[in-house]
């Protein structure tokens, strides 16, 4: 076949496999929604170019489903969907694919199939599609060969329209690296921040050869359209700074940061955090524990603005392997899902006030591998419970 016909094929393709119509009787559904009313919407389909290993796993049946420390979705606004990527611990697998939903069309798309399976240790039982190049370990299609969980480590980036991912693992890279037949000397050291481009399917490393950041697990990062890049954050024994990479410029800057008590750890949030940007009052709103936190991006300044105490129940913890924070537009608030308790909590910036909401309607869905992400377009969260979709309306 010529080599033009079957390019031509391909891109064919490509574009109808993320082209879907809307399910008109869905946007009825939705568009329908009085303020608190929640609604189940049915099953998703979940589709794609699945290879072998996404068949092993079942992902063409069930869709990726929520993974351990791996909860967080990020909104592109170009494609009207929402995106997922992370690793399990290890059960039932640790895989690099990455994912899209589609709320109009009630779809699973999965963008990039998975390479082979990773352990948590180590490359797997099978490395072969593994090679050490350019100081990096990555597979033999350009993907991470060493795959991290998502913690709030992940974000979109509007302007270049991928995915924005710092791919932190500790594991013992010079052992699996002599393994692939390379030299750890010439391992790139710099913080492993990754991208995927959800139009062109590809994973990129973006090094950098000058100051950077460490990139200790557990921590935020975060895109801020005003400084023109994301933060990112951590508070803890191995980092206590806030961080901005420059994509324009690809670098890092390590932020003059001030605190309202001059004092970093009392007044940052530390690991673990669950976040969300809030672009009208340009804060960084954050709920680490039984802590809230603020970053004003304008003046650089993090504020500890509540802290609820350990015995009080009228208010969610936040912590990135139970919990998702969201900035919902509608309100100006954020949507706390908590999936241990399946409740939804919001939050008034300008009060530091948290509420439980008790949707009417049908029920938050129980699951134990659920997802959840906030859709702009539509005005609604969205859980995902493998197939099954639920939409509520907060105001």
């Amino acid at each position: 076949m010529p080599a033009l016909l079957v390019a031509l094929l391909f891109y064919c393709t490509q574009a109808s496999a993320t082209e879907l119509a809307p399910n008109a009787e869905v946007q009825r559904r939705i568009r329908a929604l009085a303020p608190n009313q929640a609604v189940n919407l049915g099953l998703a389909r979940v589709l794609g170019d699945f290879n072998e290993v996404a068949r092993r796993f079942e992902l063409d049946r069930t869709g990726p489903r929520a993974r351990d420390y791996s909860l967080k979705m990020v909104w592109a606004p170009e494609r009207s969907r929402a995106l997922f990527l992370g690793a399990n611990h290890g059960r039932p697998h640790r895989l690099n694919d990455v994912w899209e939903f589609d709320l109009a069309a009630m779809a699973w798309l999965l963008l990039y199939a998975p390479d082979n399976p990773r352990n948590y240790a180590d490359l797997g039982r099978d490395a072969s599609d593994v090679v050490f190049e350019d100081g990096v370990l990555v597979t033999r299609r350009g993907g991470p060969a060493i795959i991290a969980h998502t913690w709030s480590g992940v974000t979109y980036d509007p302007i270049r329209r991928q995915v924005l991912f710092m791919n932190t693992w500790p594991i013992k890279q010079d052992e699996l690296i002599r393994g692939r037949g390379g030299d750890p000397k010439q391992r790139y050291a710099g913080p492993p921040l990754w991208s995927f481009s959800p139009e062109s399917r590809t994973w990129s490393l973006h090094r950098v050869n000058a100051e950077a950041p460490r990139a200790p697990v557990g921590g935020m990062l975060e895109y801020v359209p005003e400084l023109g890049g994301a933060i990112w954050h951590m508070n803890n024994w191995q980092m206590r700074s806030t961080w901005l990479y420059e994509p324009d410029k690809t670098r890092w800057q390590k932020l003059a940061v001030a605190t309202k008590k001059n004092d970093f750890e009392q007044s940052a949030p530390s690991r673990e955090l669950v976040g969300y940007h809030d672009p009208v009052r340009q804060l960084v709103i954050a709920r680490q524990g039984r802590g809230t936190f603020h970053f004003d991006t304008r003046r650089r300044v993090w504020e500890k603005v509540d802290e609820t105490p350990a015995d009080a129940a009228a208010v969610p913890d936040g912590h990135d392997a139970r919990n998702v924070f969201y900035h919902d537009p509608g309100s100006g608030h954020g949507l706390l899902v908590d999936f241990s308790s399946q409740s939804i909590w919001s939050y008034d910036p300008d009060r530091a006030a948290w509420h439980q909401q008790v949707p009417v309607g049908d029920p938050m869905p129980a699951g134990k591998r659920m997802l959840a992400y906030l859709d702009p377009e539509y005005g609604v969260l969205v859980v995902i419970d493998d197939r099954g979709v639920w939409a509520y309306r907060y105001r």
